[in-house]
């Protein structure tokens, strides 16, 4: 079976109300294994592709995610767009608990993440001064708006190294950055599905603020579960509803980021360079 919507579900989504499953898919890429099984099934009448970012159960940390894997997994099953939810602490007052934020940017402050398909003789530069996907970021924020989701489109999510949260002197200096939601995971997702030519939205669900805010200490273990499992239940609805109303046809560029990217003369990229990136860059080696 094959998907045209991808899903990645973070911290607290490990599954999604309204989908019917059909069947599981293991699959194994040229990069090792994704984080677990895609689950694929109907969506709103369409065929999606369910990825547990840190596996069913969570037992993935940040650092040790396979995201060259999961993303090629979702390339490889004919995924065209893919809607990436993140629980994230707000670095804004503006940014609420249960609040939806669909960031346009990111910020990178991890440390030797693998975050590019090319190399071993095979160089690409693609064009990433506008990270997310537009068409996507709409349809998103449009589906926050019909469900009575607050959602706010627009804004940096700061993608750091953890596991361990900002000490106090970090988070206040995101924020003299103007940065707007902190999070471990999404920058290398965002990278990675424009290398693969897959559209890419973040939904940045709001748990608590950063360790910045005064009320932040009086924030208990049981609180966070508290908004984790409600901002599950709004994403499983906001994402139904993108799903229902995601155009047919993708009107942005997304879709050929590789077209002027790719620098290596193709006579001289190593056939088996070649043969491992087969489905990323096939079209352009023809």
């Amino acid at each position: 079976m094959k998907a045209e919507i991808g899903i990645i579900g973070g911290s607290g989504l490990y599954g999604m109300s309204g989908f019917e499953a059909q069947e599981e898919a293991n699959i194994t890429t040229p990069f090792g294994a994704p984080s677990d099984n895609y689950v694929l099934g109907t969506l709103a009448g369409r065929n999606v592709a369910f990825l547990a970012r840190h596996g069913r159960g969570h037992r993935i940390s940040p650092s040790e995610l396979n995201f060259r894997a999961n993303v090629y997994g979702m390339k490889s099953l004919g995924v065209e767009r893919i809607i990436s939810l993140s629980a994230v602490g707000s670095l804004k007052e503006e940014h609420k608990p249960l609040d939806f934020v669909i960031p346009d940017q990111f910020f990178d402050r991890t440390r030797g993440r693998v975050s590019t398909f090319f190399g071993d003789g095979l160089v690409a530069h693609i064009s990433f001064a506008d990270p997310v996907c537009p068409q996507l970021a709409d349809v998103v924020a449009g589906a926050c708006q019909a469900v009575g989701v607050t959602g706010k489109k627009g804004g940096t999510y700061l993608c750091m190294e953890g596991p361990a949260f900002s000490t106090k002197a970090e988070s206040n200096v995101y924020r003299s950055w103007g940065m707007d939601v902190i999070g471990m995971t999404n920058l290398q997702e965002a990278k990675l599905a424009r290398e693969a030519e897959i559209c890419y939205a973040t939904v940045a669900m709001v748990t608590d603020y950063d360790c910045w805010h005064s009320d932040h200490d009086a924030v208990t273990v049981s609180d966070i579960i508290g908004h984790l499992v409600k901002n599950a239940e709004n994403a499983c609805r906001v994402v139904a509803e993108a799903v229902a109303a995601m155009p047919a046809e993708r009107s942005c560029k997304c879709g050929s980021a590789l077209a002027h990217a790719i620098l290596t003369d193709r006579n001289m990229v190593p056939e088996a360079t070649r043969t491992k990136l087969g489905i990323l860059i096939e079209k352009y080696f023809v």
